[in-house]
């Protein structure tokens, strides 16, 4: 049957090619009409190979705007008009939000952590540059051809490239997150060439995140509570303050309600005291009633230090300095 108008207008929000005929080859004529729309490409085709190409707009197939059929037509069809061949309509629109990610994790040397795995992920755009180059190389006889078609194949090629990138790259793991949108644009420009192969350009390239297993995550965040901390000294004299607080804020509760009474509550202002000071000999428990002046006095001077320092509020000042003295 012979086609005289060969269009796609329903094309899919996918779709990169679109075969007419979709199976098979299709008889055509001169003046048969090619309708080409807005970001699209007609490429017409015999025996496999792409030869001649339509853009945007409305054409009449004559020997004029198609010069192979000026001998095709002739030599194998009798001299009539009617001749086969196929058309493949090429959507020259960007396709957008592409994703890319790693299977498996990468091997990564890092001088902190040593040998690490690391995956990734992330997302490129693209759109098809050279029509004929990508019908002759990746599309074939297909019917239809879609993203998710060479989604798999660009993935690889995206891999290969970001494999070699991480290996050449000697950056430390926590520095690596830094330098996204840097390690983005040295893939896009690894990949230009391997994209441009296929008739293929690629406009975007991101890198969402890169991320090391769950362990070394732990260790960083780790690290990083270290680092908040700051001074450990003062971290660990701040929480014998905190620990001294609770104990002057509930005397029914802890040693006092065990009935040791007050002089377990100077023992452990005591300890805690000791603890602050990085003394290593042990204080023995003072009396309620015969507390020693000397540990008296150095404990006073901590409290009013701690004070000072804001760790204690005056009322909390107050109360535990009276209970080191007894009153």
């Amino acid at each position: 049957m012979v086609i005289d108008l060969i269009q796609h207008s329903n094309e899919y929000a996918d779709e990169i090619v679109h075969r007419v005929p979709e199976s098979g080859s299709g008889e055509f004529r001169l003046g048969s009409q090619v309708v080409v729309r807005e970001g699209q490409k007609a490429v017409f085709v015999r025996d496999g190979k792409a030869l001649d190409i339509f853009g945007p707009g409305r054409h009449t197939i004559s020997t004029n705007n198609i010069p192979f059929l000026t001998g095709l037509i002739g030599m194998l069809s009798g001299g009539t008009s009617i001749f086969t061949a196929e058309v493949f309509f090429v959507s020259m629109r960007e396709f957008t939000s592409m994703k890319w990610g790693t299977a498996q994790p990468i091997a990564y040397r890092d001088a902190d952590f040593g040998m690490v795995r690391l995956r990734a992920f992330g997302n490129y755009s693209m759109r098809v540059d050279d029509p004929q180059l990508f019908v002759n190389t990746i599309v074939g006889s297909q019917g239809a051809y879609s993203t998710s078609a060479i989604d798999d194949f660009l993935k690889g090629i995206i891999i290969t490239e970001f494999n070699d990138l991480i290996g050449d790259a000697k950056t430390p793991l926590l520095d690596l997150g830094g330098l996204s949108k840097e390690l983005a644009d040295s893939m896009k420009a690894a990949l230009a060439d391997d994209f441009k192969r296929l008739g293929l350009l690629l406009t975007t390239f991101q890198i969402g995140a890169i991320t090391p297993p769950e362990e070394v995550q732990k260790a960083i965040d780790q690290r990083s509570s270290m680092g908040a901390i700051g001074d450990l000294g003062a971290f660990t004299q701040y929480q014998a303050a905190q620990a001294m607080r609770d104990a002057a804020s509930n005397p029914s509760g802890g040693a006092a309600g065990t009935g040791v009474g007050l002089g377990a509550g100077v023992a452990l202002g005591q300890s805690m005291i000791q603890a602050m000071q990085g003394a290593n000999t042990p204080i023995a428990p003072a009396s309620p009633t015969t507390p020693n002046t000397g540990d008296t006095l150095a404990q006073i001077e901590r409290l009013n230090e701690l004070h000072k320092s804001g760790a204690l509020t005056d009322a909390e000042f107050s109360s535990m300095k009276a209970k080191i003295l007894g009153l």
